[in-house]
């Protein structure tokens, strides 16, 4: 019989497939987030960090004054109009720290998710393939993860000093991908021997197709958990080559109010807000991303969700 289906027709039943997978993948999203959720630790951290996330978007409604306003009197303390003191420059504090969530959120978001995208590319490369490519791909990986990563970090800073919030970025990135390439590169080794993956070699996929269709959806998760670990050590790392001078020091971000008040003196001059206010905020945005990691791995690993009980008739250890 002749086959009577026009290309139309083909269309609409791909289409038609389509939307019914779109729904199941919200709920799949759904009862993740869910998972997340129900951990006491990843509630806190998503609350902490959707806090960071308003005042950074909203940081021209919150302020007071502008970020770098500085008519005002010269390393005040606290008052009714400047609840933090001013600077030594005389700049509103409460006002740059608001401001200063914006570049911390951003860097953070930026430089994981571009760390995250080197270490995917590269760890299932590595994993996948075999020969020389893999050995080649292998020698480069553990390069990086010899190397110190701060004192790199800071030799490359310090090459392209004063190039601005993209340089930092750009520096973090390439220090911040090896470790989680190695973590991906273990996974794939695991999963390149699975029933699924043999199939789709003997029908004929090519090795690209493979790895991001048949391997990758299955380490959702893992590649979740390493987005968190570089944004958060991609937070710390702006901060740090802020506060060493070795960032661009006309902007207002956190690690910049920490080397301005290193440079007055704040603690002789008795204004430890100027260094324990940033601070506080630097570690309660990395705290928060470590705590939603615990619910993220819970969705990958059952046994560490909250309130799972163990099957009736088991033994304690």
């Amino acid at each position: 019989m002749t086959n009577t289906t026009t290309p139309d027709a083909t269309v609409a039943v791909r289409t038609q497939e389509e939307e019914q997978h779109a729904p199941s993948k919200l709920r799949a999203a759904a009862r993740q987030f869910g998972v997340v959720w129900s951990n006491s630790k990843a509630r806190i951290g998503i609350i902490i960090l959707g806090v960071f996330v308003l005042v950074a978007i909203f940081a021209p409604l919150l302020a007071p004054y502008g970020a770098s306003q500085n008519g005002f009197a010269r390393s005040a303390d606290a008052t009714a109009d400047h609840w933090m003191g001013t600077t030594a420059a005389g700049e509103d504090v409460l006002s740059q720290i608001i401001y200063g969530a914006r570049i911390s959120v951003m860097v953070g978001a930026v430089a994981g998710i571009l760390s995250t995208l080197v270490a995917v590319a590269i760890g299932l490369s590595w994993g996948y393939v075999r020969g020389w490519i893999g050995e080649v791909i292998g020698f480069v990986v553990n390069l990086f993860l010899v190397i110190p990563g701060l004192p790199l970090m800071i030799v490359i800073a310090a090459y392209l000093q004063n190039g601005g919030i993209a340089v930092i970025i750009a520096v973090i990135v390439v220090t911040g991908w090896a470790w989680g390439a190695r973590v991906l590169r273990s996974q794939t080794q695991s999963l390149r021997g699975r029933d699924f993956v043999t199939a789709a070699q003997f029908s004929g996929d090519g090795a690209t197709r493979i790895v991001f269709r048949e391997i990758l959806p299955n380490m959702t998760s893992l590649i979740v958990g390493s987005f968190f670990g570089a944004a958060t050590s991609a937070i710390l790392a702006e901060a740090g080559l802020e506060f060493l001078g070795l960032g661009d020091s006309s902007i207002v971000s956190w690690g910049t109010i920490l080397y301005w008040a290193q440079n007055s003196n704040a603690l002789l001059t008795g204004q430890w807000i100027l260094l324990f206010a940033p601070g506080l905020c630097i570690a309660l945005l990395a705290m928060s991303l470590t705590l939603i990691n615990f619910g993220v791995d819970a969705v990958s690993n059952p046994r560490l969700r909250e309130g799972a009980r163990r099957p009736k008739g088991a033994k304690n250890a």
